[in-house]
């Protein structure tokens, strides 16, 4: 057993460190740079791209040949935590949500020729992606044997009615990954399609409200009023949308969790750099012991969560699905980066509950990484079923 990084990757990671501090930051810590949604505005995000992409640190989890970098899911975790010690890192490095899963499903999946077609351009960050899958109820959410929209046959291709929403990044997004019914099958009854955001039949109905920060292009309801998709633009066979669907969740769900980290890890930097500082009643605040006690847990807790992304990383790198390897993990850091946010607010006192630190804004962010890509509560039942089914096999060790 060996908890160490290959060279290339602990190199890339410290780059990545370094460009984060010196040239993400000072953007980060100027009131200008952000957008009416509280995230970077466009043009700056796009000169620290031009940067980000200069330096090689660009698309890392896509193939060499592509223009990114090859990296294994372990090298993401490593360098994604990285990116995110910044509320902007990610995107400048084109491996922000829902891009960065868009892309890896596309490039494990998707011919030669819809590589070329709908790939390429979100690599090379011409293009912003949405993945279309989330329905109002009683449709799909967690379960996506519950979807309604619905793709009926139509001389070469198919028409596409139906509603989706909380689709994230769809208002800015030029290419769409869409999941609808072609037949009532329970395992082979959906389809990934894929479309472009200037065809006819779909509309953005609205950019729905959210607490906290968000993404470009937001979260948004669309509806399909006769969407028409040539049989070119079906991804992988018809039938396979859930096996797509699994494809994608499963490594996106851990990006989620690697940027997570980095953003509960900057919650704690804040929280350090106040305490150590700050006295009262004649003491600095990281004398105290329940400080103390509140910062010893969020450092374990982060720990823990690193560890079992690293786990699962390696796992689906194995080419295992890492299935209870990733709902660990989802669970895990989901929790930890709302009571990291929540210690770094506490230890600030009214300094943290400001906009003088960027602890609230990670806070109001914090509260949907318990519902996104899966609720809490359905990663846990999925945990349940598996130590059921495996018994004490469920701790085994690889070997």
């Amino acid at each position: 057993m060996k908890l160490t990084l290959p060279t290339e990757i602990a190199e890339t990671e410290r780059q990545i460190a370094r460009f984060v501090s010196e040239r993400i930051m000072p953007v980060e810590a100027d009131a200008s740079a952000y957008d009416a949604h509280e995230n970077i505005k466009l043009d700056r995000l796009e000169t620290l791209r031009a940067q980000a992409k200069a330096e090689g640190l660009w698309a890392l989890a896509m193939p060499k040949a592509i223009g990114g970098r090859g990296f294994p899911i372990v090298g993401m975790a490593a360098c994604y935590e990285a990116m995110n010690r910044s509320i902007f890192g990610p995107a400048c490095f084109n491996a922000a949500a829902p891009d960065d899963g868009n892309m890896i499903l596309l490039s494990k999946v998707a011919t030669e020729k819809q590589k070329e077609r709908w790939l390429l351009p979100i690599v090379e960050g011409k293009v912003r992606s949405a993945f279309a899958m989330t329905e109002p109820a009683p449709g799909a959410g967690s379960d996506p044997g519950a979807m309604l929209t619905k793709a009926e046959r139509i001389k070469g291709g198919w028409r596409i009615t139906g509603r989706k929403w909380f689709i994230t990044g769809a208002g800015e997004a030029k290419h769409f990954i869409l999941l609808a019914r072609t037949s009532d099958d329970p395992r082979k009854g959906l389809t990934a399609f894929l479309y472009d955001r200037d065809q006819p039949g779909w509309r953005i109905v609205r950019r729905i409200p959210i607490m906290g920060p968000e993404e470009h292009g937001g979260h948004c309801e669309l509806e399909f009023t006769g969407l028409e998709v040539a049989d070119e633009n079906v991804l992988m066979n018809v039938g396979d949308g859930l096996k797509a669907t699994q494809i994608r969740l499963g490594t996106a769900r851990l990006t989620h969790c690697m940027r997570w980290l980095g953003l509960a890890k900057r919650c704690v930097e804040i929280a350090l750099a106040y305490v150590r500082e700050r006295e009262s009643f004649g003491t600095k605040l990281s004398h105290r012991e329940g400080v103390q006690w509140l910062l010893g847990e969020a450092a374990m807790d982060i720990h823990i969560g690193r560890l079992l992304v690293m786990h699962a990383a390696w796992k689906l790198d194995q080419g295992d699905f890492a299935r209870k390897e990733v709902s660990m993990a989802k669970v895990q850091v989901a929790d930890t980066l709302h009571k990291a946010a929540d210690i770094g607010i506490q230890l600030n006192g009214a300094r943290g509950y400001s906009r003088d630190t960027v602890l609230e804004w990670i806070y109001r962010y914090a509260r949907q990484a318990r519902l996104v890509d899966g609720a809490s509560e359905v990663h846990k039942m999925v945990l349940a079923r598996t130590l059921m089914e495996e018994g004490p096999a469920f701790w085994r060790w690889d070997s």
